[in-house]
């Protein structure tokens, strides 16, 4: 007997950032319901699906998703929910928008989700297992943790102008090894902070601490303090990545350093990034590029990306058509996998499918304003992608989700663990169409 949704509710929830998101709840026929909560971003890039708010200005500045709720409530019932992609296109016709902006893309993936949880409830399966199986994933993986330790632009009051600096245990056997390793630098880096004389001036949207540095790249030289402090060998066991967030800095055609009292062009980002990656141990860089910069991207990849992973996410916004232009370009290679920037799970796999025909590597990720749902940690192991970006490890939000992938490790056989230098290797491997 096929299943079908019975009911949906749906109500709105504050982020972890104090603003409102979504939950809907799923009802399916056989009574099994679930709930699934949205998360949001911040840093968002213009290209995303359209996440609805009420616009209303008495209401949390005019963030309320209210709107949202009623359009999720109101979505098509008694209509089949196998196989689960059928049922997020009959969603996708019901708005019928190229952003999902009728029923809002935050309406339309928490009822996705929901559903998606229901689903795995009625078959008694973990939720990896369900999403893997209705979007024919490769290889369920643990993934290797990218971990914000310092930040700064818009999730941190922009102190310094790249949002975030991160620790990548890639030296390490086991996905619980890597954690432990990743507490140690957080807390290393706190003492080392205060040692040099830095003014912290708390903690960012993601957990990592947001001091006030004199210029971008000092955050580096802490980064390589607070790894040795802990200690673990950069480089061999812990590297840095970066995620910039350029797009918020870019103003017309100049990338503005306002914490350095300085602009470059282009080719002076790709310049400064090829100087920190050959003086410092940077695996990773996140839109080192603003989004709709491509002749750039194209010209950063060239230089770098033989010897570091350059990650697209406000290039690509997790949309299939942008990844199909990058990877035909040429440009980064690497996709940030946010499921919320496309707002459904079939979509959200299409550019998992393909980053990995393409020899892309792919960083499944949450956003600053995240709820307590670990939904994500699921679908990175779903994903096997292998690495997962889910901020720091000091806030509950963040913590659901590391807790959950510990919880994937001590239990569920035959789950392999993608770090212990996967990273790494294909690094050295370069990357198909790099030239």
């Amino acid at each position: 007997m096929t299943l079908t949704v019975r009911h949906f509710n749906a109500w709105e929830i504050l982020d972890s950032r104090g603003n409102p998101t979504l939950a809907v709840e799923a009802t399916l026929s056989n009574g099994v319901r679930a709930q699934a909560q949205v998360p949001s971003g911040a840093s968002t890039g213009r290209h995303e699906a359209c996440e609805l708010r009420d616009g209303d200005p008495s209401r949390y500045s005019g963030k309320g998703v209210l709107r949202a709720a009623s359009n999720a409530i109101e979505l098509p019932l008694n209509v089949p929910v196998e196989p689960l992609i059928e049922f997020e296109r009959r969603l996708i016709a019901v708005d019928g928008t190229p952003d999902k902006s009728r029923l809002g893309a935050n309406a339309i993936l928490g009822a996705c989700c929901a559903v998606a949880r229901a689903l795995a409830i009625s078959r008694g399966v973990s939720l990896w297992h369900l999403l893997r199986h209705e979007f024919d994933g490769p290889a369920p993986l643990l993934p290797l943790p990218m971990v914000n330790i310092l930040s700064g632009g818009l999730h941190a009051g922009s102190q310094i102008d790249f949002q975030d600096f991160l620790a990548v245990p890639h030296g390490f056997e086991r996905y619980s090894e890597a954690l432990h390793a990743i507490a140690m630098i957080h807390r290393a880096a706190a003492i080392t902070l205060e040692d040099q004389g830095y003014v912290l001036t708390g903690v960012a949207d993601e957990g990592g601490w947001g001091p006030r540095l004199p210029s971008n790249e000092a955050a580096l030289d802490v980064m390589m303090r607070a790894i040795e402090r802990a200690g673990y060998r950069a480089g061999e066991q812990v590297s840095i990545a970066i995620d910039a967030a350029s797009t918020h800095f870019y103003q017309n055609s100049e990338y503005r350093l306002k914490s350095e009292s300085r602009a470059l062009s282009s080719a002076g980002m790709i310049a400064l990034l090829d100087g920190w990656v050959g003086r410092y141990p940077i695996v990773s860089i996140e839109d080192g590029l603003a989004e709709d910069d491509w002749d750039g991207w194209v010209g950063l990849t060239s230089t770098l990306g033989s010897r570091c992973q350059l990650v697209g996410d406000d290039l690509f916004t997790t949309n299939p058509e942008r990844v199909r232009r990058g990877i035909g370009l040429h440009a980064a290679n690497s996709v940030l996998v946010k499921m919320n920037q496309i707002g459904t799970l079939g979509e959200t796999f299409e550019v998992l499918r393909l980053a990995r025909e393409a020899g892309y590597s792919a960083v499944v990720s949450a956003r600053s304003g995240e709820t307590e749902d670990p939904f994500l940690a699921d679908l990175a192991v779903a994903a096997g992608a292998g690495q997962i970006k889910v901020g720091s490890i000091t806030r509950g939000e963040r913590l659901a989700k590391y807790n959950r992938l510990l919880e994937i490790e001590a239990g569920d056989d035959g789950v392999a663990y993608a770090g212990n230098g996967a990273l790494i290797r294909w690094l050295s491997k370069g990357v198909r169409g790099v030239e």
